[in-house]
């Protein structure tokens, strides 16, 4: 049975971080076959949505915006003053979503990447705490923009708050909220999942976005990832968003850093994106 998705790559597959010049990955990421590119905002002033727009069009690609947190960008921080700095982030992110005929902005946006610690149960409670009434408000300003959000739970290295799908549900249903929906990303359940089947539908209806490399970050279908639960758990929910791939150039020596990866993961990244469209069109389509 074939899964009525389409398929999106990331442009941090080949740069960092992405500004209006960017649009000059725009024809390959088509003529290799691609639906949607997903635009990961790290800067917001380096972006013009009318100049990436006319791309997008010009190109045929349909957007996606990422949203990226660095220790900045912190809605559980004991300090109000990063909470401010994240929603006044968060809005650019939805105008330029907004602006690009986007429909939701995605990432881990209730703590700053990188955030592992070892805490007390109180301390846990208070950053949940905050997390909630604050997504309560990226909410409001969502449903104000026209916008959603797709809440992504990160491995156990990179937070210490949302490591599984049931944190993720937990802290959605805690939410409360229409706007708050669901990012599943392959790599980060091949680390803490026991099941890609089980946790895509638990997902459910919720789920409107999906990311994907291999449990080394590598090409899809080089590595131990098991394709057929993750193809099964999302024909079940009747999942018809994008499936995007999302990794990570080692050229980019700040980028790479951060997601440690220290070497190269296909002999180049154009060939990654290649034979990685290829893998995921026949693992859809058969």
């Amino acid at each position: 049975m074939a899964l009525d998705i389409k398929l999106g790559v990331s442009t941090w597959l080949w740069t960092s971080p992405f500004s209006s010049d960017t649009i000059s990955l725009f024809p390959k990421i088509k003529k290799m076959g691609y639906d949607a590119v997903e635009i990961p905002v790290e800067d917001p002033s380096l972006i013009d949505p009318a100049i990436v727009d006319r791309a997008l069009k010009d190109n045929g690609l349909a957007p996606i915006i990422c949203a990226a947190f660095g220790p900045s960008r912190d809605l559980t921080h004991d300090d109000p003053s990063y909470h401010q700095t994240s929603f006044d982030y968060i809005q650019d992110c939805f105008d330029i979503s907004a602006a690009l005929g986007a429909e939701f902005v995605a990432g881990p946006m209730y703590s700053a990447v990188g955030k592992a610690r070892l805490v007390s149960p109180e301390q846990r409670k208070i950053e949940w705490d905050r997390a909630v009434t604050n997504l309560q408000k990226v909410c409001q300003m969502a449903q104000k923009s026209g916008q959603k959000i797709a809440l992504e739970a990160l491995n156990r290295f990179e937070t210490d708050l949302i490591n599984t799908t049931s944190d993720l549900m937990q802290l959605i249903s805690d939410i409360n909220h229409p706007a708050a929906r669901v990012l599943l990303d392959g790599f980060h359940m091949n680390i803490e999942e026991p099941s890609i089947e089980a946790a895509i539908l638990q997902a459910g209806e919720k789920l409107i976005h999906v990311q994907v490399s291999e449990n080394h970050r590598g090409t899809p279908g080089t590595g131990q990832t098991r394709w057929e639960d993750f193809k099964s758990g999302l024909e079940k929910v009747k999942y018809k968003g994008t499936v995007t791939i999302e990794s990570f150039t080692p050229e980019i020596k700040e980028l790479a850093g951060a997601v440690c990866i220290w070497r190269p993961l296909a002999e180049s990244q154009d060939k990654f994106a290649s034979e990685g469209f290829n893998f995921l069109k026949n693992w859809a389509t058969n």
